[in-house]
């Protein structure tokens, strides 16, 4: 049997700290989602919602231009500490 979610049932564990993070810079999830279009990413206000929420997976490639976008590593997206 596969298991593709968080223990607790999220879909991925990176919702938080991208919410935390996007909410450092005092900007919107929709202001978010129009700079990771200039940078390339098809998403919208309602695919950042649901990121944040943990209700949507996220794909490396999406988790690489997150990274970018806060000048961090995909180590520090994806952990907890």
């Amino acid at each position: 049997m596969f298991i593709n979610k968080a223990p607790d049932g999220g879909n991925n564990i990176s919702g938080p700290k991208i919410a935390a993070l996007r909410k450092q810079l005092h900007i919107s999830q929709r202001e978010l989602a129009e700079e990771l279009q200039l940078r390339g990413l098809d998403i919208d206000k309602n695919a950042i919602q649901r990121i944040e929420s943990r209700q949507r997976f996220i794909t490396d490639i999406e988790l690489q231009i997150f990274a970018a976008f806060f000048k961090i590593t995909v180590d520090e997206l994806i952990c907890s500490k």
